[in-house]
């Protein structure tokens, strides 16, 4: 892995990039179109770097001797496919083409800088285009689609609203990481509008249910991992082994009709309520750019089962927060901000438990955490837990109230790790409500 100290003082060339959300440090991967063509890319300050253009200038050929075009690609699946050490590799090669001067790596090796992209104006102008003219598009086709339910606090709000506030969790939830398999065709990048969905409710006093507009939207603040090379059919990935089958992570707004939800979920789970819309992210954030961030997770008790243990803290420090903008205001309301390294289940417990059964993860296969709650109200993760079922509506700085999602309403998500002289940002997914179909 090609990792930064956490008091890294490395620097790039690019004008904007100290200070910015995607420093030298960061350098997060996506697919953007620009001038008609979609390309992969990597982020810096306020640029994209066209991986394409370095490939066709031949500097990945050169150093990493490989005839395959990765980036020309509208879709990242071929990259990620090709596993850790082309990552490593291109990882290192961009660094080396956007240093301002050498490179300490966490590891103690050095990065040497290589003035060929500030020097070459010609390739300098084909190869870094502004963040502000591109249009960005999903990182990768996602064949498979987890969403997980692996915050404690979380699972233990729902289970108190609807179960029983004195035993909250069901007996398995901390022996594994429980989620369910989603619906990867309704998965749609940052600044996609969301219909509201319709569906059979059924209020608790009436006698049969009625189809209609969901009248409980609400929005579910996670993060998800993107897979890279995967496994063969029948062959788990090991929980020591997962890192080597992450390749990064997005943020993910798994937004929830919840009417809907509560009346279909039984027998067998998230169904329609769910489906209808999942937004991410358009950068993904490499593991090797979080590795600075990773800390202790919340201790386990019960001990887990020895599939679902893995050597070091695999908690990861990423602040996040979600704002509520209604059709109305002119700027956007902060309803919470919590942290992921509360999450119980580790990206890497979620990977070892979803392929324990043999079934094989995909390039670009996406694995959301679940609703990431904090332990304090102002902390919590969907407006389910903030308006507490409804009973404590939300009053926005307008005056106007929300116990759930209104149409016209905006919802963004954004998320960040703080070094002492740098920060690694994810950017936003955000989403704007437009009225049901009828």
């Amino acid at each position: 892995m090609i990792v930064f100290a956490k008091d890294s003082t490395a620097q790039s060339w690019v004008e904007d990039a100290a200070g910015s959300e995607f420093p030298i440090q960061n350098l997060p991967f996506g697919v953007f179109e620009h001038a008609g063509r979609k390309r992969a890319g990597a982020a810096i300050g306020g640029y994209v770097l066209d991986l394409a253009a370095l490939e066709e200038a031949g500097i990945f050929n050169e150093h990493l001797r490989s005839a395959e075009r990765l980036f020309a690609t509208d879709t990242l699946n071929r990259y990620l496919a090709s596993g850790r050490e082309m990552w490593s590799a291109v990882r290192r090669r961009v660094i080396s083409l956007l240093a301002a001067e050498n490179v300490a790596l966490a590891d103690g090796t050095m990065v040497e800088a290589d003035r060929r992209l500030r020097d070459d104006k010609s390739l300098r102008e084909a190869a870094l285009v502004s963040r502000e003219e591109v249009r960005m598009h999903l990182p990768c086709e996602i064949g498979n689609f987890v969403d997980f339910y692996s915050s404690k606090e979380h699972a233990s709000n729902v289970g108190a609203m609807f179960r029983d506030p004195q035993s909250p969790l069901l007996p398995n939830w901390v022996h594994l990481p429980i989620g369910y398999n989603g619906r990867s065709s309704s998965i749609v990048v940052s600044g996609t509008d969301v219909r509201r969905p319709c569906g059979q409710t059924k209020a608790d006093d009436a006698d049969a249910p009625t189809f209609g507009p969901t009248r409980l939207l609400d929005f579910e603040l996670e993060t998800g991992f993107i897979t890279g090379p995967g496994n063969a059919l029948g062959s788990p990935i090991p929980a020591g082994e997962a890192p080597q089958h992450i390749f990064g992570m997005v943020l993910v707004n798994d937004w929830s009709a919840r009417d809907i939800q509560k009346w279909e979920y039984v027998p067998l789970g998230p169904f329609l309520g769910k489906s209808f819309t999942t937004s991410i992210s358009p950068w993904v954030v490499t593991l090797d750019a979080l590795a600075p961030f990773r800390v202790p997770g919340p201790k386990q008790d019960p001990p887990v089962l020895p599939y679902l243990q893995a050597r070091g803290d695999w908690g990861l420090d990423i602040q996040l927060e979600v704002l509520l903008q209604s059709g109305e205001a002119t700027q956007p309301h902060c309803l919470a901000r919590t942290n992921l390294k509360h999450m119980y289940w580790s990206i890497v417990q979620q990977l070892a438990h979803v392929t324990s059964n043999g079934t094989n993860v995909l390039p670009g296969d996406l694995y959301a955490s679940g609703t990431v709650s904090g332990p304090t109200p102002d902390s919590y993760g969907s407006m389910l837990e903030l308006a507490w079922r409804g009973t404590k509506p939300i009053t926005l700085p307008d005056g106007q109230q929300r116990k759930f999602i209104a149409d016209g309403d905006t919802v963004i998500m954004r998320g960040r790790c703080e070094a002492e002289g740098f920060c690694v940002g994810f950017g936003e997914v955000r989403g704007k409500v437009l009225p049901a179909r009828t």
